[in-house]
């Protein structure tokens, strides 16, 4: 006898018809309702179906801007000396003025087209008979970014410290951060903030006091704040040197948030919704399979030729 075996298969397609008003149409109906709506409703039900904010990483492109102001306490009782790249402020410092010797470099350390470090480094010339105690120190920044929407706004560091022991000298060393209230757009120009901190041509005290200043500009939904957990202040100052003040402020990459478009906030969605589906449409095929196979409720199936080929 000789020996048979399989040398090919196809699977035999059956379709089941029926009227338009019938149980089986309607439940097909049911099903397709099934398998389509529920998912949306538990992918939405998860929480996070709608992505309302998403974060990217950018190095802003920060500037120094050569305006500074400075005060120093020259005794526990309230003594100041001051300097500022004011005019108008120096005017109405009088005896409490103090010009310093300023020394500024920005660096690119890591040659990138941008920049990474400021090395700002002041010495204040004091009389013999007194000390410092505590120093304030604003200056002002650039600041860019361009990756998504473009931010062009004018910034600040606040550098304060304070000691019951006179001191020599400060050293603080720390990052320039961004801080966000909102998230920005993807797209546009945000330029709303891009005035200067400080009112310079102003020649009112007012507009120099570092409550008004500070306060004005922490109302802002974007600012910078000088991140240093460490400042180092010597004391032993030898008599006649002048008060050392010595900042390293590094311009890092930012963490981002904003606001996703159309496009992106319907891809994040799809995802969701398809990966809950698919699990809805391989039941549903079967609880049909199962239904009209077996006539359950009553359909007339229609096998389908297949065409021959010549």
């Amino acid at each position: 006898m000789m020996a048979v075996f399989e040398v090919y298969s196809q699977p035999s397609e059956i379709r089941y018809r029926t009227s338009v008003c019938s149980r089986a149409a309607l439940f097909v109906l049911l099903v397709w309702f099934l398998t389509y709506v529920p998912p949306l409703l538990v992918a939405y039900r998860s929480h996070g179906f709608w992505i309302k904010r998403s974060t990217y990483e950018e190095q802003p492109v920060v500037r120094f801007q050569y305006q500074t102001l400075l005060v120093a306490a020259t005794s526990p009782q309230g003594n100041y000396v001051a300097w500022s790249t004011f005019s108008h402020l120096n005017k109405l410092l009088g005896p409490n003025l103090r010009i310093p010797a300023v020394s500024v470099r920005e660096v690119d350390q890591n040659q990138d087209g941008k920049l990474d470090l400021l090395m700002f480094e002041l010495q204040l010339p004091l009389k013999p008979e007194e000390q410092i105690y505590s120093i304030q120190l604003l200056l002002t920044f650039s600041y860019q970014l361009f990756r998504m929407s473009t931010v062009v706004m004018q910034s600040l560091a606040y550098v304060q410290y304070s000691s019951s022991v006179p001191g020599a000298q400060l050293f603080i060393s720390g990052d320039l951060r961004l801080q966000q209230r909102t998230p920005l757009s993807h797209t546009g120009v945000n330029n709303v903030y891009n005035v200067s901190v400080i009112d310079g041509s102003s020649p009112f005290a007012f507009a120099y006091d570092l409550n008004n200043i500070i306060r004005t500009y922490q109302e802002r939904n974007l600012t910078t704040i000088l991140s240093c957990p460490m400042p180092v202040w010597t004391v032993g100052r030898a008599a006649g040197s002048p008060f050392q003040l010595q900042a390293q402020i590094r311009y890092p990459v930012e963490v981002i948030s904003y606001r996703p478009g159309f496009w992106e906030t319907i891809k994040f969605a799809w995802i969701q919704y398809v990966s809950v589906l698919l699990i809805f449409l391989w039941v549903f095929e079967r609880v049909q399979r199962f239904v009209f196979q077996n006539q359950v409720l009553p359909t007339v199936p229609v096998p389908v030729a297949k065409p021959h080929l010549s």
